[in-house]
């Protein structure tokens, strides 16, 4: 039957109605990103670049005495939902955490940090005390009822909060995540803000852990459109393993030791990764762990971890014991309503688990045999370009790249004229009655969507009414952020492994390293000075990796254009420098280093700091 199968996708593939001829990746992901900004509630700003979009949600969260303005609609309603905007949040900083570099090379870091930045600012607000937490505004019932743009909606915008007497373990846990996971992304750009976050994980993840219970048990609301089937605690140890890379604390690397068994996190062999189901993620994450020698006494434990890890990469290559459903043009295929989010999560934890395996230099262990790493990521490209275009249909799943896309996406927003357009008011009923059934193209192009997909046969209608196809989603484009940079870059090696910027570390027994010579403010090249230090260590492995954080400061009254950098003897990753050649330069999110400002950049190896000089510059 498999042997079937693959012949018959086969012969699909050479019929197809259009000859493949790569895709732009780069372009992808800068699309991808201008979804995120169609979706903001609240008051936008003024570098808003989807201009169809205005002001909404103002008044959220006023009648419960707490501001909530801000955040993001889930989809093609006007709902702001938790669960599944957190776990945007957090699938988006991982992205950022893995591939900061890529989406830097391809100009879109400033704006991937800015679309993560638009939800934890939200979560703050929704996190006003340790034990209380909104997650929800508006309700899903009334809103499904009316058709209105997201700036005139009529809706009930009610709030909905978990706390002590109603606990929500899964949405605490995941908010958590988001937050800890965030607070990695900002830690160099902007250190405050990062404490901040962590500071929020710190307390949501007591209070999910003290208080527990399922959210929809407490916001029952919430219960027909995100309900929790997988209950709460793979969001516990989800926000354990994210709490324990953005602090080193060796507390929450303990939790995952102690409850991995009791938990689910070593027993559950998934076949799905998304919103409602993180074990597949904390297994992915563990498995880092361990490979970075980190794992200590829960060795054990967190090999089980691992193989579950594999078991899930294993299925989706269709090596495993039981293996992942795919359309007969290759599509992973889990459910017929967005099946796309399934996709495109599954092929993050592959592109990652590909380069954390190639960075260990260790193979995927399948019940078929080992398995070379490049497969995974082989097999994520292949997932990425039928969402892009090679498919049966010839049809492109992202709104506005390529030829062919669904013109008509169920989504209030794009479906009816701007307000910026046409100020007159559309009632709620009234928008189904005259842009809901329109047969026309979307009056507003929702570039770079990520709509719910085809069904188990490759099948797909580019109709509004069915939302199950053309409804698109946050957490259908979130994972692709990572993917669609990794694939960008090409064949580059990478080094995984290793901690983008490490906190401060908290070991409970003492571990022998060997320091370095460290250097302290070094020359000043005319108006430029350098500073070098080592900020922290560790063993992988029985090999010593030092982090270095090096500080170059513009001296002069003036503002520092096109520096050049010369950087020897560097033997590993650097984040927060354009690279080109041999040449570094100003990430490209800064234009100039204005007189008075200092900017910071890392890299990490295991040996002493690099010789880092000034090549040239120029000032304004």
């Amino acid at each position: 039957m498999e042997k079937f199968a693959s012949v018959a996708a086969l012969l699909l593939l050479l019929c197809f109605p259009v000859a493949y001829s790569g895709h732009d990746y780069g372009q992808a992901l800068s699309k991808s990103l201008l979804f995120f900004e169609a979706q903001r509630s609240g008051v936008l700003p003024r570098n808003q670049r989807v201009t169809w979009r205005s002001h909404s949600g103002l008044n959220d969260g006023k009648s419960s005495g707490v501001n909530l303005v801000g955040g993001y609609y889930d989809a093609g309603d006007n709902v702001k939902f938790g669960l599944p905007m957190a776990f945007t949040v957090t699938m988006m900083a991982w992205s950022v955490i893995e591939y900061g570099s890529q989406l830097a090379t391809n100009g879109e870091l400033g704006h991937s940090m800015d679309a993560i930045k638009w939800g934890t600012d939200y979560f703050i607000k929704a996190h006003p005390e340790p034990n209380v937490l909104y997650g929800e505004v508006g309700d899903g019932n009334t809103d499904h009822y009316c058709w209105q743009r997201p700036e005139e909606m009529t809706t009930d915008r009610k709030a909905y909060r978990i706390d002590p007497s109603n606990p929500g373990s899964d949405l605490a846990g995941e908010t958590a995540a988001a937050m800890a996971a965030a607070s990695i992304v900002f830690r160099r750009s902007n250190p405050a803000y990062s404490r901040v976050l962590l500071s929020h994980a710190y307390q949501l993840f007591d209070f999910a852990d003290k208080h527990r219970g399922k959210y929809d048990s407490s916001i029952t609301i919430a219960r027909k459109y995100y309900g929790s089937v997988s209950g709460y605690n793979d969001e516990l140890l989800w926000a354990a393993a994210w709490l324990y890379q953005a602090s080193n604390n060796e507390f929450y690397l303990d939790y995952l030791g102690r409850n991995g068994d009791s938990m689910g996190g070593t027993g559950w062999s998934m076949t799905e990764f998304g919103w409602d189901v993180k074990y597949a993620g904390v297994q992915t994450l563990v498995a880092k762990f361990l490979m970075q020698g980190k794992a200590g006494r829960h060795t054990p434990v967190f090999q089980r971890y691992q193989q579950k890890a594999d078991s899930f990469m294993c299925s989706l290559l269709g090596k495993g014991s039981r293996n992942i459903q795919k359309t007969p043009g290759g599509l992973i295929f889990r459910q017929h309503w967005n099946n796309m989010q399934f996709v495109t999560s599954a092929s993050f934890l592959t592109t990652v688990y590909s380069d954390y395996l190639t960075s260990s230099r260790s193979n995927l262990k399948c019940s078929s045999g080992n398995v070379a790493p490049s497969q995974l990521l082989s097999f994520a490209k292949s997932q990425v370009d039928y969402i892009l275009g090679d498919n049966p249909r010839a049809t492109s799943y992202m709104v506005g790249y390529g030829s062919n896309f669904p013109q008509r996406v169920h989504h209030r927003g794009s479906s009816i004229v701007s307000v910026k357009v046409d100020r007159t008011f559309v009632t709620c009923r009234g928008g189904y009655a005259t842009w809901y059934g329109r047969k026309d193209s979307d009056p507003n192009l929702l570039t770079g969507a990520i709509v719910g997909g085809p069904d188990a046969y490759d099948n797909f209608a580019d109709r509004r009414d069915n939302y199950e196809q053309t409804e698109p989603a946050t957490y259908n484009n979130a994972p692709l952020l990572g993917v669609l940079a990794r694939l960008s870059s090409g064949d580059s090696g990478y080094s995984q492994l290793l901690p983008v910027a490490p906190a401060p570390v908290v070991v409970r027994r003492p571990m022998p390293i060997r320091k370095p010579r460290v250097t302290t403010p070094i020359r000043a090249s005319g108006p430029v000075a350098i500073v070098q230090k080592m900020t922290s260590s560790w063993v992988s492995k029985g090999r010593t990796y030092y982090r270095y954080s090096t500080t170059v400061i513009n001296k002069s009254p003036r503002a520092l254009k096109s520096l050049n950098l010369s950087i020897k003897n560097l033997y590993g990753p650097i984040w927060g420098l354009s690279r080109s050649g041999s040449s570094f330069g100003l990430p490209s999110w800064m234009p100039s280093l204005q007189s008075g400002k200092s900017l910071e950049f890392v890299y990490i190896h295991s040996t002493t700091p690099a010789n880092v000089a000034v090549s040239s510059y120029t000032l304004a």
